[in-house]
């Protein structure tokens, strides 16, 4: 899947040159798609989405890129035919000032820096898989433990998943961690339990005094 960068450009030289300035849109949009390597792989179809432009526009787009000398196209084959296996578009650095040069270069550094760090976040949020009734309820019976299951869920749910400020890691530490708390837990009556037990206790006493 093709993912544009953060960042394009427009030097001068394009912005200012006598093309339609859709191809100059064009030419940042495959800035922010070039490689480290300097290359952009993005085919006319991507664009013609991208746009909501038929193919024939782009193409026409590229052509006054290439007639300025704003980039390079090159293609491979596939083994055997002349059938175009792929195609790649360079920026040209002919007429490119030493200041735009340097400005590309640091935009293709922060570009990669950037995907890297959405890759790298991408991959933790991946890695936690929110729990459905059954697996909490399930992990519950292996442990021999009376967590309501619909409450664990419900209460996480509500914040977010996250335990404080951090992301949750692992439902079943989440599990056994609300297990240790309902241990620890002081084993308090509720008050209706509290007035049934007042009131055994009343006639317990009657009847011990009536025994008399």
């Amino acid at each position: 899947m093709i993912k544009p960068n953060y960042y394009s450009y427009i030097p001068a030289h394009v912005r200012y040159a006598e093309i339609t300035p859709n191809a100059k849109l064009l030419y940042a949009e495959i800035t922010a798609l070039l490689q480290m390597n300097g290359v952009c792989f993005a085919s006319n179809q991507y664009f013609s989405k991208l746009y909501g432009k038929n193919k024939v526009t782009i193409s026409r787009w590229i052509s006054e890129l290439k007639r300025k000398g704003f980039i390079k196209i090159n293609f491979t084959y596939k083994e055997g035919s002349k059938e175009i296996a792929n195609r790649y578009i360079q920026i040209c650095y002919e007429g490119i000032s030493k200041n735009d040069k340097e400005v590309l270069a640091k935009m293709l550094k922060n570009n990669n820096t950037i995907n890297n760090n959405n890759t790298t976040y991408s991959n933790k949020k991946e890695r936690f898989k929110k729990p459905n009734i059954d697996e909490v309820k399930d992990y519950c019976l292996e442990r021999n433990n009376n967590i309501d299951a619909e409450a664990f869920i419900d209460f996480y749910e509500s914040k977010g998943w996250m335990v404080g400020k951090h992301p949750m890691k692992s439902w079943k530490a989440c599990v056994r961690t609300w297990e240790r708390r309902e241990k620890d837990k002081p084993q308090t009556m509720s008050k209706i339990h509290q007035h049934l037990q007042k009131n055994i206790n009343v006639k317990e006493k009657l009847k011990k005094q009536f025994n008399q």
